[in-house]
């Protein structure tokens, strides 16, 4: 069978994509490396952002956006990622996988991207319980209380400075003495009278039982170690996208998140990007969710051109 269009990655972007392609009448597979469909928005305890839907639990939402996308007609299968590769032979595209050959007209890539993670103890077992990579889902969360930012780059003064407009405090937490962040954005961050800087200090150990309760922390300097007592902690040390299965196809920046507008259009026709493994300004739930339904209308466009 060649279908219109294959859907790889079954976060929001890529089931967004597939309800506005069975809307379309497109012949359409998704396909996810995950037990479960719903991307990272099923790790995460509770969303305050999506619009409509205020408190929803990430797990309840990533199974709203599947069984949306199912009962639209949606097929689905579950292929491990690193057994998949893409080749582009013009009018159609193959994706290759362990077990056989799926090929398509169309295919949006929608796999995503990773929170690059600290890999310390507690990080993986206090996930969502204190521990957070997205201080705009979560930062409401913690008003009044104190938490930490651990980072040095923009996102990590960007989430520090949203922070400490509701938090009693927030500590900042840095491997080295100066950080590499855009100079504007750490004169306002020093600007804040409840930020606290914590140079040349790394965290060793996540401290909790059902949520997060303490930092274990380290000098890099001077090897002293110490306990600091916070409810929450936000990692902000970058994201990894998973383009590794085109990284020889299309063109990457300079992060490895692939080029393109919101039309989802790459330079390779007939393959089109959505969610957060495109190079854009806001990675949000609500943002891959547009992307999906702009890339399904750019498919649309590119498979009347074949006609």
């Amino acid at each position: 069978m060649i279908y219109d269009v294959i859907i790889l990655g079954a976060g929001p972007a890529g089931l967004a994509a597939a309800i506005y392609a069975q809307r379309a009448n497109l012949t359409c597979l998704v396909m996810e490396k995950e037990y479960m469909s719903g991307g990272q928005v099923v790790n995460t305890y509770e969303v305050d952002n999506y619009p409509g839907l205020p408190g929803i639990g990430g797990f309840e939402l990533g199974m709203k956006f599947h069984e949306h996308a199912e009962q639209m007609g949606a097929s689905f299968v579950n292929i491990e990622a690193r057994h998949i590769g893409l080749e582009d032979k013009g009018r159609i595209k193959v994706i290759y996988t362990e077990q056989e050959e799926y090929r398509a007209r169309a295919v949006i890539l929608a796999m995503g991207a990773a929170h690059r993670k600290l890999g310390i103890p507690g990080e993986d077992s206090l996930n969502g319980m204190g521990v957070s990579y997205c201080a705009t889902c979560d930062g409401a969360f913690f008003k009044d209380r104190k938490v930490a930012v651990v980072g040095g780059g923009d996102v990590a003064m960007e989430d520090a400075l949203s922070l400490a407009r509701v938090c009693e405090k927030v500590y900042v937490i840095h491997r080295r003495d100066s950080f590499r962040a855009a100079p504007i954005l750490q004169n306002r961050l020093r600007e804040c009278e409840n930020v606290e800087i914590l140079w040349n200090t790394v965290v060793t150990e996540l401290v909790g039982n059902s949520h997060l309760e303490c930092l274990k922390l380290k000098r890099t300097d001077t090897g002293e170690e110490s306990m600091l007592d916070v409810e929450g902690v936000f990692i902000a040390v970058g994201t990894v996208p998973n383009t590794r299965i085109v990284e020889r196809l299309l063109k990457l920046d300079e992060n490895g998140y692939i080029a393109s507008d919101e039309s989802g259009i790459t330079e390779v026709p007939g393959i089109f990007v959505a969610g957060d493994i495109r190079a854009k300004q806001l990675k949000q739930i609500v943002t891959a969710v547009a992307d999906g339904a702009n890339a399904v209308e750019s498919v649309q466009k590119y498979l009347m051109s074949l006609l």
